[in-house]
C-alpha cells in the first residue's frame, strides 16, 4: 500500500466549457438536468454508478466510486461553451432529436439559458459546415486571447472555483505535425505569424492552458496532442487528455478483439461500416475530416492484436472502415461489422455485428466521467498525459516512446488501479495467489463485512478468524 495523495477539495463549483455545443453536448446536459428532477439515471457512467473494489475480496469493501474518490457532483457542474450555431441549448436538443420534445420540456427553462459563444472557426478545417457567428482576430494570437478573456469573464461571472475545457467540436481536417508545432516557442509565433498549420481546436487548447484549464480533446483532430502544448501542459503542471471519445464501433472493437487475442483465434479481416445522420455525419461526408476520423479508429485493432508479437496469427489481416452520411438516421447510427476469422486447422468462421444504437446517448456518460475525472486529475496535482483516462478515447494519449493501450479491460484496470493509488489503497494484480499460498492470509470462517459511511467516506468494519 502507497501513501494517500494530497487531493485538494471538490467543494465548489465547477465551469465546463465547450467548444462544439451540438448533439452530444445538448445530450449531456439536458440529461444532467434531468437527472437532478428524477427525470432519469445516468447510465453509462463510471463515476455516478460503478463500485470499485478494495483490498481482498473477503473484505467486501466495495464502495461507489464516487464515494470512495473525492468527486465533484454533478448539481455543482456550471455549463458554457462556443458554437457556430446561435442555438441554445434546448434548440440544439430538439434538432438533434436524440430526446423527444416531450422529455425536455421539464428542463426547458434550463436549457434556453445556455447559449454558445461565438466560436473561432476555420472552414479549411471543417469543410461541410457554414458558420452563423464565429470570432474575428487579425492574428490568430487575437483569437487566443479572446478565448481566454471569455474564459476568465466566465469563471468571474458565475462565480467559478474550477474550470475544465473540454473539445467537442467537430472532426478537423487531418493535419501532420510540422515545425510549429515541436515547440512552444514556435507555436506561439506561429498563432502571431497566422500559421496555416494551427486549427482552432489548438488554439482552444491553448486558451484553456493558458488560463489554468485542464483540456480535453473528445475529437480525433491533432489538437493538444503536440510536443508544443504539451510543453506548455508541463509548464503550467496542468493535465491533459484524449483524444476522440470512444462510442460505438470502436467500443464494439475494445471488447470483442481482446477476446480474439485472448483465445488465440486467428484474424483474417474485418470490414467496418457506419451509417450516421446527424452533424458528426455531414462533417465525415469530406473525405479530409474523414481521414482524420479514420485514423483514430483504424490504430484500435493493431495495437491490441500486436502482429509482431504473433505474426501467424495478426499479421495479414485486411481492415476496412467506412462512414457514410445518411440524414435520414439522424443521431441513431447502425454500425455493422464482418469478422472473418481462423479457428483449429485453420478452419475458417465468421462473426457478424449489427449495432444500433444512439450516437450521443453512448457519448453522453463518457462525456461526463471525463470532466469529472479531468477536474480530480488537477486537484491530485497531475500534470501532463492522463494515461489511465485511455479507457474513454479511441485513440488514447499516451507518451511518445509507448504504444497506446487499447484493450479495454487492461484500460479499466489501469482506471480503477490509478484511483487505488492515488487515494492509498493496495493496487490489484488479480492472481489471487495469495488466498492458497499463503495460510495466515486466508480466512476459514469469516462474518460479512458491514459496510459503513464516516464523513463521507466508505469503510468496513471485519470480523476475520484466520487459520492457525
Amino acid at each position: 500500500m502507497t501513501g494517500k495523495r494530497t487531493i485538494k477539495s471538490a467543494k465548489g463549483k465547477l465551469g465546463v466549457l465547450i467548444p462544439g455545443m451540438g448533439a452530444v453536448t445538448s445530450t449531456l446536459i439536458a440529461g444532467i438536468e434531468m437527472n437532478k428532477k428524477n427525470l432519469g439515471s445516468p447510465i453509462g457512467s463510471i463515476t455516478q454508478l460503478q463500485h470499485i473494489r478494495l483490498g481482498k475480496r473477503y473484505e467486501n469493501r466495495n464502495p461507489l466510486i464516487k464515494d470512495f474518490v473525492p468527486l465533484t457532483e454533478m448539481k455543482n457542474l456550471v455549463f458554457g461553451g462556443w458554437d457556430i450555431y446561435k442555438d441554445s441549448i434546448y434548440s440544439a436538443a430538439l434538432k438533434a432529436g436524440v430526446f423527444h420534445p416531450q422529455q425536455l420540456e421539464p428542463v426547458a427553462k434550463e436549457l434556453k439559458a445556455i447559449k454558445p459563444m461565438p466560436a473561432v472557426f476555420d472552414k479549411k478545417f471543417v469543410k461541410n459546415l457554414n458558420p452563423q457567428i464565429i470570432k474575428k482576430g487579425k492574428t490568430k494570437m487575437h483569437l487566443a486571447l479572446a478565448l481566454i478573456k471569455d474564459i476568465a469573464d466566465f469563471k468571474k461571472k458565475n462565480k467559478l472555483d474550477r474550470v475544465v475545457v473540454v473539445w467537442c467540436g467537430s472532426t478537423e481536417t487531418f493535419i501532420q505535425p510540422s515545425t510549429v508545432h515541436k515547440t512552444l516557442a514556435n507555436f506561439e509565433q506561429g498563432l502571431r505569424k497566422n500559421s496555416p498549420h494551427i486549427s482552432p481546436s489548438m488554439i482552444y487548447a491553448y486558451a484553456a492552458l493558458k488560463s489554468g484549464a485542464p483540456f480535453a480533446n473528445g475529437a480525433p483532430n491533432l489538437s493538444i496532442d503536440t510536443p508544443a502544448l504539451m510543453e506548455l501542459a508541463t509548464q503550467e503542471g496542468l493535465p491533459v487528455m484524449g483524444k476522440d471519445f470512444k462510442t460505438g464501433q470502436t467500443l464494439m472493437k475494445t471488447i470483442l478483439a481482446p477476446g480474439l487475442k485472448a483465445r488465440m483465434l486467428a484474424l483474417k479481416g474485418w470490414y467496418s461500416t457506419n451509417i450516421l445522420g446527424n452533424r458528426d455525419g455531414e462533417v465525415l461526408d469530406d473525405p479530409s475530416s474523414f481521414k482524420t476520423k479514420e485514423k483514430s479508429k483504424m490504430s484500435v485493432l493493431d495495437s491490441i492484436l500486436d502482429p509482431e508479437t504473433y505474426p501467424d496469427l495478426y499479421s495479414d489481416y485486411f481492415h476496412k472502415v467506412r462512414i457514410d452520411y445518411y440524414p435520414p438516421r439522424g443521431d441513431a447510427k447502425e454500425g455493422w461489422d464482418n469478422i472473418d476469422i481462423d479457428g483449429w486447422m485453420s478452419m475458417p468462421m465468421q462473426i457478424k455485428i449489427n449495432f444500433l444504437c444512439r450516437d450521443s446517448i453512448l457519448a453522453a456518460p463518457v462525456f461526463l466521467d471525463i470532466i469529472i475525472f479531468l477536474d480530480f486529475a488537477q486537484r491530485a496535482g497531475l500534470s501532463g498525459i492522463q494515461e489511465w483516462m485511455s479507457f474513454f478515447f479511441k485513440s488514447p494519449m499516451c507518451r511518445p516512446d509507448l504504444k497506446p493501450e487499447n484493450d479495454l479491460f487492461i484500460q479499466h484496470i489501469k482506471l480503477k488501479n490509478t484511483l487505488r493509488l492515488l487515494m492509498g489503497e493496495e493496487v490489484l494484480d488479480h492472481s489471487g495467489l495469495d488466498y492458497y499460498e499463503n495460510e495466515n492470509a486466508v480466512p476459514s470462517m469469516a462474518e460479512p463485512a458491514k459496510p459503513y459511511r464516516k464523513k463521507g467516506k466508505i469503510k468496513t468494519k471485519k470480523k476475520v478468524l484466520l487459520k492457525k
